[in-house]
């Protein structure tokens, strides 16, 4: 954002990857890219990467993700980009968006604890 003036939102990226290319398309990609390879050139540089565990089942994730695609298109934004990005403009849509995200999640995580699939 300092260096050219494009925000980081990881949505908007993608969207500009999978629809029209446009000017940008090349600078999209390589972000992309970029954040793919990055645990890859981590892991060649420091030998191993933090150790993840994963205990949510694969319905519970795909539903998440699903969900996490929809908020993004009606939040207009992903996280990345109203949390990162946008409360660093000052921005007052990304910071009622961030509080929106951080509520729904605390209720999510309570109620699927509460209810037993966490």
């Amino acid at each position: 954002m300092l260096l050219n003036g494009r925000i980081a939102g990881i949505s908007g990226i993608v969207g500009s990857i999978l629809g029209k290319r446009g000017e940008r398309f090349g600078h999209d990609v390589a972000f992309v890219v970029g954040l793919l390879l990055g645990p890859l050139a981590y892991r060649l540089m420091f030998g191993s990467g933090p150790q993840v565990v994963i205990t949510a089942t694969l319905p519970l994730l795909i539903v998440a993700g699903l969900l996490v695609g929809f908020g993004t298109r009606m939040g207009s934004g992903c996280t990345s980009g109203h949390g990162i990005s946008g409360l660093a403009r000052l921005s007052l849509r990304s910071f009622t968006a961030v509080l929106t995200f951080l509520a729904t999640a605390i209720l999510t995580v309570l109620a699927l604890r509460l209810g037993g699939w966490l």
